[in-house]
């Protein structure tokens, strides 16, 4: 079981947990805030595999036989 934890959220927040229990899309603040910090965990996780992405980009170097014309026209070719 969880540890019970306490925080300030500031007006805004509490109105917005307020409206969400409201409405009947969630049962309790602690079932808002755990949606929230997965969402968080995500978009944490999506900017990381980016960076790890792009520095694996960056490390590649660049290619010494690409032809932006080439390029275009094989793009062209496989769209239409």
């Amino acid at each position: 079981m969880g540890k019970n934890t306490s925080f300030l959220l500031g007006s805004h927040f509490e109105s917005f947990i307020k409206e969400a229990i409201s409405s009947g899309r969630y049962k309790s603040i602690s079932e808002v805030i755990r949606t929230a910090l997965r969402l968080l965990e995500t978009e944490e996780q999506k900017i990381e595999n980016m960076r790890k992405a792009l520095e694996l980009g960056e490390d590649s170097g660049f290619p010494d036989d690409f032809n932006p014309g080439d390029h275009l026209q094989e793009l062209h070719r496989k769209n239409s």
